[in-house]
């Protein structure tokens, strides 16, 4: 694994020390997924048991380069299940890991490779409160950070007064509440979350949102929330495989010529451009492999000379749509 320090900061104005780059475990935890080359990675042994396998060879590398934040849901099939083995196994201090983790979703494949669905979403009460117990026991208890996954405008989340009442309940507990966001309107529900309150107070600390050089569109509304002291974490800076060099496209070139100029991977370069960003605290990292962790890992070292990043942004809806039409592998 390369040598290169990997930052520790504070998760905007939480109590969680974060590393600079985080390992998100939605590739690991289940036997298909939307990204690019899957069957490349994978090959055909996607047992539970090769995956587990797989996923704590990640995590043990991950943590020997510093990786100190580390990202599941309970919708990525088993990666609850994998990182609370890990943990148990491995013993890390608890004030030395920060755990994030997700409710909302329901992983429904039956770890099947042509499942119709993969998963089932739901931001209900009652789903919240099954979910957030599951987590705590698969996790030993170790969740510092949980979020609703994928907040919408039209899930009305934002809006239930229930949901917020249970979620501003866990912040008291101790628990770091915060909210990821997907699709086109990203931006709106940023700022419609920043406007939250529950008996005057807003629940929300933290929010994960899509931001790669395809889709940079949440940009302002993460720089607001920042502002605002709120933890910023990207997901998805690789664009779900588009910003690798498995990727084809003329949207690609310039990325190639900057790659190419620094004597780097195009990976490493779009994940810098993420870190350079002033409000981002976090990036995941989704890496499948120690080779794709070990070019990922190479964009911090990239980011402190802040290359000319390539202007290649496509419309939201156009981004989403493609993403939309990715296939489970």
């Amino acid at each position: 694994m390369v040598a290169i320090r990997i930052p520790i900061l504070q998760l905007g104005s939480t109590e969680l020390r974060v590393s600079r780059l985080g390992l998100g475990l939605a590739a690991l935890g289940r036997p298909a997924y939307i990204n690019l080359g899957r069957q490349q990675d994978f090959g055909s042994d996607r047992s539970v048991a090769e995956l587990e396998r797989r996923c704590h060879q990640m995590l043990d590398a991950a943590y020997s380069a510093g990786i100190r934040y580390f990202d599941a849901a309970r919708s990525y099939g088993m990666a609850e299940n994998f990182l609370g083995t890990w943990l148990k196994s491995r013993n890390p201090s608890r004030s030395e890991i920060t755990v994030g983790s997700k409710w909302g979703y329901t992983y429904v494949g039956s770890w099947r490779l042509d499942a119709p669905v993969h998963e089932v979403k739901e931001l209900s009460i009652d789903t919240l409160r099954r979910q957030i117990s599951e987590s705590r026991s698969l996790l030993d208890g170790r969740v510092c950070l949980y979020q609703i996954h994928s907040a919408t405008l039209e899930s009305k989340v934002l809006e239930n007064v229930l949901v917020l009442s249970e979620l501003l309940q866990l912040r008291s507990s101790g628990l770091v509440i915060g909210l990821t966001v997907t699709g086109p309107n990203q931006p709106e529900v940023i700022q419609s979350a920043l406007g939250v309150t529950v008996d005057g107070v807003n629940p929300f600390q933290v929010v994960q949102a899509t931001w790669n050089l395809l889709e940079p569109s949440t940009s302002a509304a993460l720089a607001e929330a920042k502002a605002r002291g709120w933890g910023v974490i990207i997901k998805e800076a690789l664009a779900n495989g588009r910003l690798t060099d498995r990727a084809d496209g003329e949207y690609l070139n310039d990325l190639r010529k900057e790659a190419a100029a620094h004597r780097t991977s195009v990976d490493a370069v779009a994940l810098a451009a993420a870190l350079c960003q002033p409000w981002a605290d976090v990036v995941l990292s989704g890496a499948v492999t120690t080779e794709q962790l070990q070019s990922n890992i190479s964009a911090v070292a990239l980011a402190r000379d802040t290359p000319n990043w390539p202007e290649i942004a496509e419309s939201p809806a156009n981004y989403w749509a493609r993403r939309s039409a990715l296939a489970w592998q």
